[in-house]
């Protein structure tokens, strides 16, 4: 992409080629900036550079970084956002939007379905700094409304929840956050840029863990904040310039280098979400699989208005509770254990035991995770490899019941 690029171009475009900045050398492939601190011909530039903080110029890596930029911009361009920053993990940039804008004596109300260290955050984290939070079933805009107070200022979910695929209805929440003066903040690990975009739907901040399917291949930790210019400068970027979380130069690239397959991998890795979800369907001894892109799902057709597909990520619950979950673990020969999501890798994690081990078992089976319940993250393997890997598990943990 040219600086004559009138054209308004699609994601799988944007992807390869936003926010490309060049040396004198013309490399093809961005370049690595890794570097701490930048030099200035005399200091009357650097006084100027540190008080007017111009955009394009660099005074220290943890304030900014030129493969850092890129990143940021080629996110944001992605994103259909004003501007980007981006943080050292998913985690930095969701305390990030939640710690920026409040304030002691604020209020945040969120949603109840939340990965384990965002509910560490609001329930725990926040409140330790005098912000007070409030829990509400998301997908009951009723209890939304019926939580707001005078004092509050932010709304937070993730849609698709992780690990229950719980969809929310962003455009209805950013509608009551608008009318009561609110933020909305929506954490986009598992919807993707390419595949969901709260920002059109009416959200101010949308937070990423690049970890997942930016990087996409297991190698690096990453994070994004995202949204209005103003927002972003006045609210977020002094959070970030003073506390630290800054990502390295090395990740940035590293991200960059996977934005330019994302939408390919994501297309994949969808057919085969999709492909496992159906037949997992019709095998014995499983009570439910959770999969907005399926038809007989409760979410498709809020997925349908709200998401291009039905990501990357499942849910299935097997009848035999821990020791079938544990059994479909162990009869795997293709999907990996592990608590990642998002690899080209296809992944299976029990979230009871790992990513929401600290919940009492009444707090997971409020919000729908069971012990029988496995979390499967489809990678880029061929679909029938995938599909004979989880029938067989399938097989293996109906023998438990």
């Amino acid at each position: 992409m040219t600086d004559t690029t009138t054209r308004p171009l699609r994601p799988e475009t944007l992807a390869v080629h936003a926010g490309t900045t060049r040396s004198p050398f013309g490399e093809t492939s961005e370049a690595l900036f890794l570097t701490q601190g930048f030099t200035y011909p005399d200091m009357e530039t650097a006084e100027a550079r540190f008080k007017a903080r111009a955009e394009g110029t660099f005074i220290y890596s943890r304030f900014g970084n030129p493969t850092v930029a890129m990143f940021e911009e080629r996110m944001a361009a992605l994103e259909g956002a004003e501007t980007a920053r981006a943080t050292a993990t998913g985690m930095a940039g969701v305390a990030a939007a939640l710690l920026g804008p409040l304030r002691a004596g604020d209020h945040l109300v969120a949603s109840r379905v939340l990965f384990g260290s965002c509910h560490y955050i609001v329930t725990e984290l926040l409140p330790k700094f005098g912000i007070e939070t409030t829990l509400v079933d998301g997908t009951d805009l009723d209890a939304w409304r019926g939580a707001l107070r005078p004092t509050t200022r932010a709304f937070f979910l993730e849609s698709p929840a992780n690990p229950t695929l719980e969809l929310v209805d962003i455009a209805a929440i950013a509608r009551i956050a608008r009318e009561a003066g609110a933020l909305l903040v929506v954490d986009n690990a598992l919807g993707i840029p390419t595949v969901s975009r709260p920002l059109d739907l009416g959200a101010d901040i949308v937070t990423y863990s690049a970890t997942k399917h930016i990087d996409g291949q297991g190698r690096c930790l990453g994070g994004l904040v995202m949204g209005a210019k103003a927002l972003i400068e006045e609210r977020i970027q002094p959070y970030l310039r003073h506390t630290g979380p800054a990502l390295s130069p090395f990740n940035a690239w590293v991200m960059l280098k996977g934005l330019e397959t994302l939408s390919v991998r994501v297309r994949a890795q969808t057919q085969n979400a999709l492909a496992m979800a159906r037949a997992l369907e019709r095998a014995e001894g499983v009570a439910r699989v959770r999969y907005p892109g399926l038809e007989t799902d409760p979410f498709h057709a809020l997925c349908r208005k709200q998401m291009t597909g039905g990501g990357t990520v499942l849910a299935v619950d097997l009848e035999g509770g821990k020791e079938a979950a544990f059994a479909f673990g162990r009869a795997l020969q293709v999907i990996r254990i592990s608590n990642n999501f998002g690899d080209a890798k296809s992944m299976v994690t029990h979230p009871a035991t790992t990513t929401h081990e600290r919940f009492s078992p009444a707090a997971r089976a409020e919000i729908g995770i069971g012990d029988g319940m496995l979390r499967i993250s489809a990678g880029l393997e061929h679909p029938d490899d995938l599909v004979d890997d989880v029938l067989a598990a399938a097989q293996a943990a109906a023998r438990m019941r």
